[in-house]
């Protein structure tokens, strides 16, 4: 059933271009006409040369002539096929890519946190390119072996039917053999991608934390992982090739009969007198033709299986849910005075374990609210309800005093602006990173923004200063560095809501205090929202939020909380005396 679904999607995706399907239909169809007609010029060929001085060179010179267009013809028409189905095949997995990245952009967080990024890479590149690989030789193969069996069960008829019923007797064992083998293909292709995929995830784990793993110590761990993934990708690709390459040999072994069967029964009809050698020649020629097919067919429906395995890892993706759509009549915000309000918030990432209940907090606009608490807390998940990139299980947020469910994600996000400890770069030049949030900035305000980020020293050293090419991971820049590329592209947008996520964290204390004091400007008159590790950096807050388990336990001032001498009081001490206990 799987494998049926499977191959209704990839018809839908065939059919826009059917126009092109039906072309290389009518060329396969010429192309194979031409073909066997070929063996009926030969064979009269043949018959022409009854015996020494009794040649007709004349009619024989009018026959080759005649093959040798006829030749030209079919290569011209399987040259054209070729083209047709190159472009159908190419279209059809352009149109899968397209629509599987654009899948990506439009998946949840939940989706993306919860699914190794290896594996969705694996489905859009390696998997695609199975099922083209497939798709290709589908199209290649199994139109001419098609039109070529009927076509030659037509012109056999022509020639003599009792030989014709002995070759259509003994064929279908040829289609028996190959269905009961492609059968039990499927599913080891099916687990050949899934294993494939994974490898891909652990090379692009391991690239992604080289730094990590020689720190460390993790390359032996490493290669022990590798090696067993790589074990058994290795088994499962030989079992499936094994039973794969099976068809092919056995179709060929049926079909060695049915050439046997076709030359004693013909060498019979000849001697008998009831054909000609010239008929018999063009008989085994058809013959040799009509159970080809059944080769290429059968090699088809291996690689078909592949192909479909592979395709069904990418329409699983594809048709994974996307983020619930923005409502019909929902609203721009536009005029945003930097209020929220939580009302009565329960969030959990897992149903069966609770971590936000009842959360309700009151901002007023232009307020530095500090967040601090434990590791798991929910200081991270607050600030992901905030931008939406989870939406709440129960309870009320408001932005301005409006619902934002009932906001357009993109105005939501929009009047956030984010500076977290891990930095989001993209390849491209500093200057697109910078512009990132404000593509139509002007040079000369990104550069200003570079200096209230205290980054435009470092650029300006750059080989090619703003227009200095760098890859997504920041190439030669330092951790530092990108974060300050990070604050210099909040600075240029200047939203009305900020969230700072330790941005400061890898910066020396010289220029964190330079970032700071631009910093302190920069949140004039806008709602922050600071989340923070080294309490140090909190105390000029207007308030303090002190997160447990999902629920605030405390709220108030710097002074005020560690006066009351409650957790805060704790953390905040436990810090500078240098303990573990209430690590955050």
């Amino acid at each position: 059933m799987t494998n049926k679904s499977t191959l209704k999607k990839v018809l839908t995706y065939i059919s826009h271009y059917r126009i092109h399907l039906v072309m290389s239909l009518i060329f396969a169809a010429l192309s194979v006409a031409m073909t066997l007609y070929l063996p009926i010029l030969i064979g009269k060929t043949i018959d022409l040369i009854i015996g020494k001085g009794q040649v007709d060179f004349e009619k024989i010179i009018d026959i080759l002539i005649k093959i040798a267009i006829l030749i030209g013809l079919t290569s011209l028409c399987q040259w054209l096929m070729n083209i047709l189905n190159n472009k159908v095949t190419y279209s059809v997995v352009k149109d899968m890519r397209e629509t599987a990245f654009d899948k990506v952009t439009s998946l949840p967080l939940s989706y993306l946190d919860g699914h190794q990024h290896g594996d969705i890479i694996s489905r859009i590149i390696t998997d695609v390119d199975q099922f083209a690989d497939g798709l290709l030789l589908g199209f290649s193969q199994l139109f001419t072996g098609v039109l070529s069996i009927v076509g030659t069960l037509v012109f056999m008829l022509t020639v003599n039917i009792k030989i014709t019923f002995v070759v259509v007797l003994i064929t279908p064992l040829s289609l028996l053999v190959a269905s009961f083998i492609a059968s039990r293909t499927y599913t080891m292709f099916t687990e050949q991608s899934s294993r494939r995929g994974e490898l891909t995830s652990l090379i692009n784990e391991m690239i992604d934390n080289q730094k990590v793993v020689q720190a460390f110590s993790y390359e032996e761990r490493a290669q022990e992982r590798f090696d067993d993934i790589n074990e058994k990708l290795g088994a499962s690709y030989l079992r499936a090739t094994f039973y794969s390459s099976i068809t092919n040999p056995a179709t060929r072994f049926v079909n060695g009969i049915v050439y046997t069967a076709v030359g004693l029964t013909g060498a019979i009809a000849a001697i008998n007198g009831s054909m000609t050698v010239g008929q018999l020649t063009s008989f085994l020629s058809y013959a040799n033709q009509y159970t080809k097919p059944f080769n290429e067919i059968s090699g088809v429906v291996a690689e078909f299986q592949n192909a479909l395995a592979s395709a069904a890892r990418v329409f699983d993706f594809i048709e994974q849910e996307s983020i619930k759509p923005d409502p019909k009549n929902a609203i721009e915000l536009e005029e945003v005075d930097g209020r929220v309000r939580l009302d009565h918030v329960y969030f959990s990432y897992n149903p069966k374990v609770s971590l936000i209940e009842d959360l309700n907090l009151d901002v007023e606009p232009g307020q530095r609210i500090a967040i601090v608490g434990p590791t798991g807390s929910g200081k991270t998940t607050l600030i992901n309800l905030l931008m939406r990139f989870y939406d709440i299980d129960k309870g009320r947020i408001e932005i301005s005093g409006i619902d934002i469910d009932k906001i357009t994600t993109k105005s939501l996000r929009t009047n956030f602006g984010m500076v977290l400890q891990d930095t989001w770069l993209k390849s491209g030049t500093i200057l697109d990173n910078i512009k990132y949030g404000r593509p139509d900035a002007t040079y000369e305000e990104v550069v200003e923004a570079a200096k209230s980020a205290h980054a435009h020293n470092f650029i300006r050293r750059l080989p090619d200063g703003y227009n200095t090419y760098i890859t997504d991971d920041g190439g030669d820049l330092s951790h530092g560095q990108k974060q300050l590329l990070s604050i210099a592209r909040v600075m240029l947008s200047l939203p009305p809501m900020l969230i700072l996520d330790e941005a400061t964290s890898s910066i020396d204390t010289r220029t964190e205090i330079e970032i700071q004091n631009a910093f302190n400007k920069m949140m004039e008159g806008r709602t922050t929202f600071i989340v923070a590790h080294r309490l140090s950096t909190v105390k000029e807050a207007d308030v303090i939020l002190v997160l447990k388990d999902g629920n605030i336990i405390e709220k108030g001032s710097h002074e005020e909380l560690l006066a009351k001498k409650g957790f805060y009081s704790k953390l905040y001490n436990s810090q500078f005396a240098g303990t573990i206990e209430g690590t955050i």
